[in-house]
């Protein structure tokens, strides 16, 4: 009788555990922010890599100056090379590091591409940005490794383990999107690609300032040193590239020492701020903010030109005869249209010629 009472208790005890970690993980996917919904479209970048269940040629790591720079479904349409952009804003080296650990955990690509511009960086920024690249990771060592590496002094290891405690503060603002949004995730993305129709014209970029110092840190060198071994250790080919982004600025010091990185260890390393003419790149419509980044006609020409290079440098596996990755790759380039031709259509009914980003002239 005794036996039957405890084996009860801890039956019950199991459950009401069980209950317990269950309405813990309700409340934090109530809690958490749905990016997509607050019109934060970056928030929503790494966790679309899950949804993808093909192989890829290419992987991209990096901040904004690749997921608004290489335009995936332009690389498939044009080359037949598939690729996915884990890029989300302001990603420091320690998190592409990171984010590049755990995709070879899914997968071993044929090039990983790594824009350098997070070399800049030698320390933790702000836990916003942190927020928008760590929220979406899934849980493994690799996510340890980059939210320990990231936290700033005002943050701690808890509010990422158990975020309600960082955003038990939202209860104000739930609405009913927030519910739904517990159970569907919104995508704005194409493999990473954040589309962008408008255009404004480079004018007056701003030149560099002089910096009292120019030498990467240390620890950047140290991650860009694991990215390397872990490429190597793969058998995967990691190509260092500086995106054509006009601002921030891009100094000759660091270039020189990206260079000389590259060459020691016979890495590529593809500066486009030096093919802007060769690219084809006109600033004048091919960004939508004024020379930070590309906008949809930008990013297509230099896809295009990268693409060409990939296939002539680089040894990739042809996966074109392969009917479920040419069926996804159908879909999603559908998509891709679909947004670019409703994009052009609702900046034609703002009264803006996309060509030119001027306002029509009046009748």
């Amino acid at each position: 009788m005794k036996t039957k009472q405890k084996h009860t208790a801890l039956l019950t005890g199991v459950i009401a555990a069980a209950l317990l970690i269950l309405c813990l993980v309700l409340l934090q996917e109530l809690l958490r922010p749905k990016y997509g919904q607050l019109n934060i479209p970056e928030g929503t970048l790494i966790a679309d890599y899950y949804d993808d269940p093909t192989p890829h040629n290419v992987v991209f790591v990096g901040d904004c100056e690749v997921y608004e720079n290489f335009s995936p479904v332009t690389l498939w349409e044009e080359h037949g090379i598939t690729s996915f952009i884990r890029g989300s804003a302001q990603q420091l080296i320690w998190q592409s590091y990171y984010l590049l650990e755990e995709t070879l955990r899914y997968e071993t690509p044929d090039v990983v591409v790594f824009n350098v511009l997070s070399m800049k960086y030698g320390e933790p920024q702000s836990e916003a940005y942190n927020r928008l690249n760590l929220d979406g990771m899934r849980w493994s060592s690799s996510k340890l490794g980059a939210v320990g590496a990231s936290m700033t002094e005002e943050e701690n290891l808890l509010s990422y383990v158990f975020p309600f405690l960082r955003y038990h503060g939202r209860w104000s603002e739930l609405s009913v999107r927030d519910v739904t949004g517990m159970f569907r995730r919104e995508s704005v993305s194409h493999a990473g690609f954040l589309m962008r129709s408008d255009v404004k014209a480079a004018e007056n970029v701003p030149e560099g300032r002089p910096l009292a110092e120019y030498q990467f840190a240390p620890i950047c060198y140290d991650y860009l040193d694991r990215m390397a071994a872990l490429c190597k250790g793969e058998g995967v080919q990691l190509v260092l590239i500086k995106a054509p982004s006009l601002y921030p600025y891009w100094y000759e010091q660091w270039d020189e020492q990206m260079e000389a990185y590259a060459r020691e260890r016979g890495l590529a390393y593809i500066n486009f701020l030096d093919k802007i003419d060769e690219v084809g790149l006109d600033f004048s419509q091919d960004t939508y903010d004024g020379g930070l980044h590309l906008n949809l006609s930008g990013a297509e020409k230099l896809t295009r030109w990268f693409g060409r290079w990939l296939a002539e440098n680089a040894e990739l596996t042809s996966y074109g005869e392969d009917d479920q990755v040419a069926a996804l790759w159908e879909q999603r380039s559908r998509r891709y249209h679909d947004m670019a031709a409703d994009q052009a259509r609702e900046l034609e009914e703002l009264g803006y010629l996309r060509s030119y980003g001027a306002k029509k002239p009046e009748k």
